[in-house]
């Protein structure tokens, strides 16, 4: 059996559980451009992180049942804060911005990638940060910089597929196979994936309760 296997569905009880934690009250609380702007670490968080153009946002909505709660940008790499929402009081939900790609001043991008990796590098409330991954394409080599800075900093970190609708039929267990590999090499990596589409809701009701579960840890 792979190290890395797509994650199961979960039990009845803690899907609904995740269901009822994403479909509650879900407030934008701030957009962070300097680390000394970070709200107070006063409940867990958890990040998701993903190349311009993953479907970060797409997923986003789709998780909390909201069509625009993040903003996806006509021109990828234009986000350039970090953008914290608040989970019903229990759990902080925080968009990073996009990486690996972005029609931006150079100095404008090497200050928020600089952001970025202070913030998932220093968050001691931060219990996990969702790597998103898109499955047509798998991981590249940004990818694994920023998984390699999460292994630094030993901050628990799950790749999440993106838009796996799109795969030809019984091509998300080849994909998922080879980034079970790439993960090997990551020690900071939950050992297991999880494959989503935002379209068709496929594997959210998994990330949701995923995302529970570190409520009462």
């Amino acid at each position: 059996m792979s190290r890395f296997p797509l994650a199961p569905e979960p039990e009845e009880d803690v899907a609904e559980a995740g269901r009822k934690l994403f479909a509650g009250r879900c407030d934008f609380v701030k957009g962070v451009v300097a680390i000394d702007g970070l709200p107070a670490a006063d409940r867990p968080e958890i990040c998701f992180a993903g190349r311009s153009n993953v479907g970060k946002s797409s997923l986003i909505n789709a998780l909390t049942g909201r069509k625009a709660l993040a903003r996806a940008s006509n021109t990828p790499g234009r986000t350039q804060e970090i953008n914290y929402f608040d989970l019903g009081g229990r759990l902080y939900l925080v968009d990073l911005p996009g990486y690996g790609y972005a029609e931006a001043p150079v100095a404008v991008v090497a200050k928020w990638q600089a952001l970025l990796k202070t913030y998932l590098a220093g968050r001691a409330t931060l219990r996990r940060a969702y790597v998103l991954i898109d499955a047509r394409h798998g991981a590249k080599a940004v990818d694994h910089e920023i998984m390699a800075l999460l292994d630094t900093a030993a901050v628990s970190f799950q790749a999440v597929l993106t838009k796996a609708d799109k795969l030809r039929p019984g091509g998300l267990e080849a994909v998922a196979a080879k980034l079970g590999e790439d993960l090997k090499r990551h020690p900071a990596a939950y050992p297991e994936i999880i494959a989503t589409s935002s379209e068709k809701g496929e594997g959210l009701p998994t990330l949701r309760a995923a995302a529970w579960a570190l409520t009462v840890e």
